[in-house]
């Protein structure tokens, strides 16, 4: 017989979320989360920690990690799919709390790496380490939790990776401007993930051209370093994951539906050079009989487009048909594109 395959990362990080909330009663669960989602839709001074205690890191952590976590990844898969023959050897995640994006590193590529977390929370620190001690992969196991305020005038490490996800829009404009300069300074890639929110999208926009002005190149979703061509106000770049809804996450919100959408903006740019797509998909496909009517974010001189997708098109209109949101087009199977 053979042995049981081992469980991935996505499936360990929600067994040992699982175990968070043992003996937190699920109302006291239930108003935690409630408390910190309000927290953070209003202001949050840069100086004053959302999560306080045990039991609202535990209870945040067990809502918030899974979507954060699928997320982040999405925003790596595109990434390594720009620069298929790099990894990174160190990694340093700002703002990363419970460690969702370690996480997410850990599921995106394979081997040793030095792993550094930064937040200001030591209870959310605390909880990260615990979390990552549960982990099959040495990497998490061994990764460095740090307590740092998170803002002008901290010093990121060097590394060749920089994360930074769910985090700006707690800073002041100051603030923010100051941990985007260092993490350029810091990283032969930053990786930027905010909730695929208006103002999300222009935040991201905004660290995007700084980022630009500061040496780099758009690895992705961007198939450009050009201006964006979306017009502020009446449009916004951003993406969706699929996440399993726990328990948690149905008490809370209510609903029977086994998972939800997390939406998120991002950028991924690089120091070294990368091969973005082509074009990438910018909305949810159409599909239609016989057709699939794709929205696309192009080359710079293409701005955004709309295609069909038609069966004349053979082998990349059944490729269309299972395309997502998000990807690069045409596939990078496909050398041709469509018309």
């Amino acid at each position: 017989m053979n042995p049981a395959p081992a469980p991935t990362t996505a499936e360990t990080l929600r067994t040992a979320l699982g175990g968070l909330l043992d003996g937190l009663p699920p109302k006291q669960a239930s108003a935690a989360v409630e408390r910190l989602i309000a927290s953070y839709r209003g202001q949050t001074p840069t100086d004053a920690p959302v999560l306080r205690d045990r039991s609202d890191v535990a209870a945040y952590a067990a809502y918030r990690m899974p979507a954060t976590f699928e997320a982040v990844r999405s925003a790596l898969d595109a990434l390594a799919e720009a620069a298929p023959d790099w990894a990174p050897a160190s990694h340093v995640d700002v703002g990363g709390g419970t460690g969702s994006a370690t996480w997410a590193v850990d599921a995106t590529w394979d081997g040793p790496r030095d792993t550094t977390v930064l937040d200001w929370a030591e209870p959310a620190l605390k909880l990260g380490r615990e979390l990552a001690q549960a982990a099959p992969s040495p990497e998490l196991r061994a990764a460095d939790w740090r307590r740092a305020v998170i803002g002008a005038g901290m010093a990121i490490p060097d590394a060749e990776l920089v994360t930074v996800s769910y985090v700006l829009g707690e800073l002041t404009p100051q603030a923010r401007t100051a941990v985007v300069a260092e993490a350029a300074r810091a990283g032969q890639a930053v990786v930027l993930i905010e909730p695929g929110t208006p103002e999300g999208y222009l935040r991201i926009r905004e660290a995007r051209d700084q980022l630009i002005a500061a040496g780099f190149h758009v690895a992705a979703p961007c198939p450009h370093d050009g201006t964006c061509p979306i017009e502020v106000g009446r449009d916004w770049c951003h993406f969706s994951a699929r996440v399993s809804r726990s328990s948690l996450h149905r008490q809370v919100k209510g609903g029977s539906l086994p998972y939800e959408d997390e939406k998120f903006s991002y950028v991924a740019a690089t120091r070294f050079p990368t091969r973005p797509a082509t074009s990438r998909i910018t909305r949810k496909p159409q599909i239609r009989k016989g057709l699939v009517l794709l929205e696309l974010c192009g080359r710079e001189d293409e701005g955004l487009t709309k295609v069909n997708v038609t069966k004349r098109h053979g082998d990349l209109y059944k490729a269309a048909r299972d395309i997502e949101w998000g990807h690069a087009w045409p596939p990078p199977s496909h050398d041709t594109e469509s018309d």
